[in-house]
């Protein structure tokens, strides 16, 4: 087997599309076809069944892709390895969402940016949902994930912290001061960002136990926090994020305590072998969080 052909079926695999991947690998489709096809001649087995304009992988492909991906992986660090190269260098996708790339990973960003100027970051905005997916596809490196399950099919995961919650209105709103309840809660206007985040549907599945609520969304974290901050309702929101507005006043914290914990975690694809520059980065990652408290 050469590897420029599994290279290739891992892309295929990947993407799952002959069109997509020969942009991505900068072939002519018919170049993709050969590849594919003279990898499954080599093997004896097809790999990919053709239904129509898709295609998915048969039982051969899917057993063939862990060990291509391996290959791939450890050619990658052999080469690095034999170039004798001591600076961090290479690509590396991040899903990512907007609690943590504007309140806690700055500092992250600004270290590897100086410290290692040959490691190129690419963050993607996404939620729960697709950075999984995207993570399982191997379109992403890394990936952070804030939820309430630490265990993922098809990833391997590190928790990196507990992340608080907190629940907020504008200063001199008529539940701040005393204990709050669920039933206090659907009475208010309740102001959330867009549904997907973990934080959000949990919120949601413990008011609408109660009774039917609706949410009016603002689609931003900055963009809910502020319209709190006007009064014109209640949202729950990492507390990293409404840190700064609640020391100066600009928003209360309400007392009430979520029933459910969310965890921010740092997710790979599982068997998947980290390069050395992604290894860095999780280990920043950690000490950064641990760092933040």
């Amino acid at each position: 087997m050469e590897l420029r052909l599994l290279v290739t079926f891992e892309k295929v695999a990947t993407v799952l599309s002959f069109t997509r991947a020969a942009a991505e690998l900068n072939y002519a489709q018919s170049s993709v076809t050969a590849q594919i096809r003279a990898l499954e001649d080599a093997l004896g087995s097809q790999l990919f069944d053709r239904l129509g304009s898709r295609i998915r992988l048969t039982e051969a492909g899917e057993r063939l892709l862990p060990y291509a991906r391996q290959i791939i992986e450890l050619t990658e660090e052999a080469r690095a390895a034999v170039a004798g190269t001591e600076e961090p260098s290479g690509t590396l996708a991040v899903g990512t969402m907007e609690s943590l790339t504007n309140y806690r990973l700055p500092p992250l960003l600004e270290f590897f940016h100086h410290r290692y100027p040959k490691v190129r970051l690419t963050l993607r905005p996404t939620l729960g949902d697709e950075t999984r997916q995207a993570l399982r596809q191997g379109t992403y490196d890394l990936g952070f994930l804030m939820e309430e399950e630490t265990e993922h099919p098809g990833l391997e995961s590190e928790v990196l912290a507990v992340e608080p919650l907190a629940l907020v209105a504008a200063p001199g709103h008529r539940l701040y001061g005393g204990e709050v309840t669920v039933a206090d809660l659907v009475r208010e206007p309740l102001l959330a960002t867009e549904p997907g985040c973990a934080y959000r549907d949990l919120f949601e599945r413990e008011l609408t136990a109660v009774a039917a609520v609706e949410f009016r969304e603002f689609g931003t974290i900055e963009a809910t926090k502020r319209a709190a901050a006007a009064g014109l309702g209640i949202c729950l929101l990492p507390e990293v994020t409404v840190a700064a507005e609640l020391a100066e006043g600009s928003l209360v914290r309400l007392e009430w305590q979520p029933p459910f914990t969310l965890s921010t975690q740092l997710a790979w694809r599982a068997g998947k072998r980290l390069p050395r520059h992604a290894r860095l980065f999780l280990e920043r990652a950690r000490r950064l969080v641990s760092e933040q408290g």
